[in-house]
């Protein structure tokens, strides 16, 4: 009896997750977007090479997210349009006794982007910005510690990004 019990128990618990599904859940006005091409972002600001440090970033969030799935331009629902506006370094905190000189800085970043479809090549959306910050400590050499906080920033802004197409905010 107790056997018969147990098994009608568990029967029943387990009929309760049968309608559950884990999966993406989209906005709604990029209901019909399943793949996106991701070309390299423009890059406006003087620091060399940074657009293929961001544009790299966003992929593999894209990748990691897995709301989406990356494909060529051709075979894409959805291209994303990116440009980056401006890389910023301002100082956060001086040295103790001198405020002329800076101990630490932030470092942020800032992209513009929008969704275009493919087919029309009409903006799926509003073109938005996104931004991604960090913070790092001055050393011998500032242009090398700028350039080793460059990725940690870009990849917040890629967090950033991802989530706003993915979720809607």
């Amino acid at each position: 009896m107790r056997r018969l019990c147990a098994a009608a128990l568990l029967l029943f618990s387990l009929t309760g997750c049968a309608g559950y599904h884990i999966g993406p859940i989209q906005p709604y006005y990029l209901r019909a977007v399943h793949s996106i091409a991701i070309p390299t972002f423009k890059n406006s600001t003087l620091i060399p090479r940074i657009s293929v440090l961001i544009t790299d970033s966003v992929v593999k969030q894209f990748q990691q997210d897995g709301t989406y799935r990356i494909a060529g331009r051709d075979d894409a629902d959805a291209i994303l349009i990116g440009e980056i506006d401006q890389v910023v370094r301002a100082p956060a905190r001086s040295v103790r006794g001198n405020v002329l000189a800076t101990v630490e800085f932030n470092l942020v970043m800032k992209v513009r982007y929008s969704l275009v479809d493919r087919a029309t090549g009409k903006a799926l959306g509003p073109a938005a910005f996104v931004y991604g910050t960090t913070s790092f400590f001055v050393g011998d050499d500032i242009t090398t510690d700028e350039r080793q906080a460059l990725p940690l920033a870009a990849e917040e802004l890629a967090v950033h990004l991802v989530s706003q197409l993915s979720e809607g905010w």
